[in-house]
């Protein structure tokens, strides 16, 4: 960790630049330190610690050898019965180092990104994450020929999977990344799909939190094997919440530089960012130009964002809310049967 204070006169705010290793924080605890220092200065005092990092890791650790988490190596395993289609690729043998990587982004207005958020979620039961996913599955379907894609998935990591444990205020690295294989229903609506990828995407054990214990902290448990994906996708949220309204701190309009070295490997061919701030939804599509060409990315990106509106004006014709089996767990419905028992009880 290093900081430094930057007094430009009397007459002029201080910059404060804070740099600390993504090993030792996540986007959370920045919010968190924030919280700290705010506090720190304005009465001297710091709120209350929650759960300490090594506590965490050590339950992880103990956990990652339990028969209960061994339940789902099934799950992640069933992975590899699929054969991914790759990526197609516009220049063959070129490098995927940072140094080569671009980053074109799109955006929804405030209006649209409203919907997304909002409109879409409470006319299908669906969360955000859902809706950006069946539109990016839907976005590479023509691409690559496939209705189904592997791809890896970023989340924030802290799964309330142990009693007595509160990572609220605990700053550490708790990211969580995990492959699953997305499939669209070829030929069928937006809306089909929906259902679809929802009913898929809550499958996912405890968040996917569990692929990595058994991957790195488990003996044998043959996830190594899997096929690799090729496209990563996180949803960071409203990243403009990170400083609160009554914070006395503001970010500052400058870059604070490159946070790789120009000569590290990317891990992905297209890793893909969604964010809202300002309250615009944008997605920041990352690429190698000695693999694609910013066309292709840009027409991927287009589609992507074509696909919402099209989710958008569904929801909007729509005069009941949509359900999936999944909304009722216990019930135990196909969607078909689910279908009849609604159409009843409308009358």
């Amino acid at each position: 960790m290093r900081v430094a204070l930057f007094d430009r006169g009397p007459q002029r705010s201080k910059y404060l630049l804070i740099v600390i290793h993504h090993l030792a924080v996540d986007g959370v605890s920045w919010q968190v330190l924030l919280e700290d220092l705010q506090m720190l200065l304005s009465s001297g005092e710091v709120p209350s610690k929650t759960t300490s990092f090594q506590h965490w890791a050590e339950r992880l650790s103990e956990h990652a050898r339990s028969a209960v988490l061994r339940e789902e190596l099934p799950y992640w395993l069933a992975i590899g019965d699929h054969s991914p289609v790759r990526l197609p690729l516009d220049k063959d043998g070129g490098s995927n180092t940072i140094a080569e990587a671009r980053t074109v982004s799109v955006s929804l207005n405030a209006d649209d990104t409203r919907a997304v958020l909002q409109e879409v979620p409470v006319a299908y039961s669906t969360h955000i994450n859902e809706v950006l996913l069946t539109a990016l599955v839907r976005a590479f379907a023509p691409w690559t020929g496939s209705p189904s894609l592997l791809i890896d998935l970023e989340g924030h990591g802290r799964e309330e999977i142990f009693e007595g444990v509160d990572l609220s205020r605990t700053v550490g690295w708790f990211t969580t990344i995990f492959p699953v294989v997305l499939n669209s229903k070829d030929g069928e609506s937006i809306i089909e799909d929906l259902r679809s990828m929802k009913e898929q995407l809550r499958l996912i054990p405890n968040r996917g939190i569990g692929f990595g214990m058994l991957r790195y902290g488990s003996v044998d448990s043959g996830l190594e094997k899997l096929p690799q994906a090729e496209v990563r996708f996180n949803y960071l949220g409203q990243v403009d919440r990170v400083l609160a309204e009554s914070s006395m701190f503001s970010v500052a309009p400058q870059s604070s530089g490159p946070t790789q070295s120009a000569g590290a490997g990317r891990a992905y061919l297209l890793n893909i960012i969604a964010m809202v701030s300002g309250g615009e939804l944008r997605l920041d599509w990352t690429y190698s130009t000695s693999i694609h060409h910013k066309e292709t990315v840009e027409r991927l990106a287009q589609s992507f964002v074509e696909e919402l509106r099209n989710l958008i004006a569904r929801s909007r014709t729509g005069d009941k809310i949509d359900y999936s089996p999944s909304d009722f767990p216990r019930a135990k419905l196909s969607q078909d049967e689910l279908n009849k028992v609604l159409a009843k009880l409308r009358g």
